[in-house]
């Protein structure tokens, strides 16, 4: 339980990383893009535990950040404002 907690807290703070580093406005707000945070961290967590074990901290949290860089560049591009 307290793995999952973590991950929680840890994908709480890549999402506020990953919208420092992309800002602009995004279609469903601050909360998801804390939500998109979660769900790159958990993602990317993931895969780096199962492909990658000797990776170390600096890369999972790189990898966490650029997890949810990428959903939230795909969250923008499905769900953002169309241009005409």
């Amino acid at each position: 339980m307290e793995h999952f907690i973590g991950q929680i807290i840890f994908g709480l703070i890549v999402g506020i990383i990953a919208k420092l580093l992309m800002p602009g406005r995004d279609p469903g707000g601050c909360i998801i893009t804390i939500l998109l945070g979660i769900a790159g961290s958990a993602l990317t967590g993931w895969i780096a535990r199962t492909y990658f074990p000797e990776i170390g901290v600096i890369g999972h949290w790189g990898g966490a950040i650029a997890g949810a860089l990428v959903l939230l560049i795909v969250y923008r591009l499905i769900f953002g404002e169309k241009q005409s």
